[in-house]
């Protein structure tokens, strides 16, 4: 019974488990920092309320916990938290577009620096994209220019979609170290060494790694384009939470990308972009022509097959059943719709415009009970002489020479570089993007080549910001109430998870049959069949053991007092016999009362 009871409270925990965790995000685990934040913002929402009168002196006020930027603790080529709330060290762009109408050339979207909308940290700021439908760009120098070498290049900054986005970019430019380089002039033909970052339109979901590589032939760039990432990206689009972008390049040319500190794409700058690094050694030979006599059939019509002399060709595929008889009952003078009697012509029907009315048909009710109605025509089959147009059979082509192709030849464009990760230094970070949305929120942009700074840094910014709306986020039972109104088919599921489970638990736990001693006799009596009574049997082999050693006893016994009785007189051998008959009596099983079962 303790086993019964052990196995349902098992499969009880284990139901509960699977339907909270199989369709709902788990919750995030609480740490310190959250606990510490939530705490902040209690307090911080308990203003204006007016402090009762008391005779003891007041207790000092609570301090204002408020939003301390990140600083960066190591080596980096950039750091923006927009703490100081202004513009300071950003460009507009004052440029215009080329190609495109004057009245959308120009770079006038509006660019602010101010907290967040549902902000849950109060004193937060950052870069945020204000208009809709124009054209932005504004960029800023870094505190050095980085060149690609012997160390790693990590870039890394938050993105918000407050409003949502239907169609748009966030993604960031660094731009090319050149000796033309004005952030007044920024454009989209300014040049950039890599695009990062997320980017959405209609459905298509995308976060790129783009990187402009210098053909060392031409000196000539091209765009290299990573692979598409396999992860899902929907969520990060549309939960309207602030998410941390990290672009790592490693000099051994390697990459990584990770949104939130999880890798969502990785490769190597080799073998993952789109088109490749390195063109092709041979090239097919475009001078190279397909001979006129080329055969590439490899089936052919055999050239010596006749047409049989009994091919009709001219046969029917089908042809009337000669078998069918027509049903009795058929109606053949009555029509399968009549006129619709009960039908009046439209007081406002006329004939010079809309023509002769005619009343609509209807079935005619007298078919309704026989067979058919009108003439009777039989039904057709499948010809069985029928063979179809004649054609000669095909076999195997002997003049067939396969696929043409053209040759291979060495590829007068060919190069090999096997280090595409030096790239062409940067000096600058700008964000020139085209959005329907507004209030894009941009935070926190770090540029290093020290990875463990990076995560210092993302820590102390985006860590403070995932816990705070950690904090306020509803609980694991309303999440799963939010997720079903968005998608009801998932109350199937939680019924179905849940209560499948519980009644299992239920028949196994409550049924069954009870076993008892009254019970188990009770079958007994109800067959013939012979029952074993292991009690009984223990009982008598016990009791033929005992009995045995009684014999054996009473034998040492008999003779010993036969002995001692030749040496003493009358009334000590009878006293003696006495004793020795008691002592037997008792030894012997006889003398033992029965058990009860």
């Amino acid at each position: 019974m303790e086993l019964k009871m052990r196995l349902c409270v098992a499969l009880l925990s284990l139901s509960l488990c699977l339907g909270l965790m199989g369709h709902v995000r788990a919750q995030e685990e609480a740490d310190d920092m959250e606990m510490d934040v939530e705490d902040a913002i209690d307090d911080m929402q308990e203003e204006d309320v007016e402090e009762e009168e008391q005779q003891v002196p007041a207790s000092p006020p609570v301090p204002t916990v408020t939003y301390k930027a990140p600083e960066p603790m190591g080596e980096h080529y950039f750091a923006e938290s927009f703490h100081k709330g202004t513009l300071h060290g950003w460009v507009l762009s004052q440029a215009k577009k080329d190609g495109i109408d004057e009245e959308i050339a120009k770079y006038d979207g509006k660019w602010e620096v101010e907290e967040m909308k549902d902000t849950k940290l109060p004193g937060d700021k950052g870069l945020v994209l204000k208009s809709k439908a124009k054209h932005h760009a504004i960029s800023a120098l870094l505190l050095r220019p980085f060149t690609f070498d012997t160390k790693p290049l990590i870039v890394q900054y938050e993105v918000n979609f407050q409003t949502g986005i239907d169609c748009g970019g966030a993604y960031v430019k660094l731009l090319s170290q050149t000796p033309d380089l004005e952030l007044e002039e920024f454009v989209d033909k300014t040049a950039y060494t890599i695009m990062f970052g997320p980017d959405k339109c209609g459905e298509d979901y995308k976060l790129h790694f783009i990187f402009r590589h210098k053909n060392p032939k031409t000196g000539e760039f091209e765009e290299k384009h990573a692979k598409k990432p396999d992860a899902d990206l929907r969520t990060y689009y549309t939960d309207k939470k602030t998410h941390l972008y990290t672009l790592v390049l490693n000099p051994d040319n390697s990459f990584e990308i990770l949104i939130d500190q999880t890798v969502v794409n990785s490769g190597s700058l080799l073998n993952d972009m789109t088109p490749p690094i390195n063109p092709p050694a041979e090239i097919e030979d475009p001078d190279d022509h397909k001979p006129e006599d080329w055969d590439e059939r490899p089936k052919i019509q055999d050239p010596d097959a006749v047409k049989p002399e009994d091919w009709d060709e001219d046969a029917p595929a089908k042809i009337p059943d000669e078998d069918a008889v027509k049903p009795d009952g058929w109606l053949d003078d009555e029509p399968e719709y009549i006129s619709d009697p009960d039908a009046l012509k439209p007081e406002d029907w006329d004939e010079d415009m809309d023509g002769e009315w005619e009343a609509p048909q209807i079935p005619n009710p007298a078919c309704e009970t026989a067979p058919g109605c009108g003439l009777w025509q039989r039904p057709v089959i499948d010809n069985p002489n029928y063979k179809g147009k004649w054609k000669p059979p095909m076999i195997d082509n002997p003049n067939y020479q396969g696929v043409w192709k053209p040759r291979k030849i060495p590829n007068p464009d060919f190069f090999e570089d096997l280090h595409p990760f030096r790239m062409t230094p940067i000096s600058a970070v700008g964000l020139e993007l085209w959005s329907m949305s507004s209030d894009i929120f941009f935070d926190n942009f770090f540029v290093t080549s020290d990875r463990n700074v990076a995560e210092r840094w993302a820590a102390d910014g985006w860590g403070l910001k995932k816990a705070a709306e950690g904090a306020a986020e509803p609980g694991l039972v309303n999440q799963m109430i939010t997720a079903a109104e968005e998608k009801p088919w998932l109350w199937i599921v939680y019924v179905l998870t849940v209560a499948v489970p519980l009644v299992l638990i239920i028949v196994f736990c409550c049924t069954g049959k009870k076993s008892s001693a009254s019970t188990s006799a009770a079958e007994y009596k109800k067959t013939d069949a012979p029952q074993p009574d292991v009690k009984e049997e223990a009982e008598e082999e016990e009791a033929k053991e005992e009995e045995s050693e009684a014999k054996k006893s009473e034998e040492e016994d008999s003779t010993g007092e036969a002995e001692e009785a030749a040496g003493n007189d009358n009334k000590d051998g009878n006293t003696s016999s006495e004793k020795s008959e008691d002592d037997i009596l008792r030894r012997s099983p006889r003398s033992r009362k029965p058990r009860k079962d």
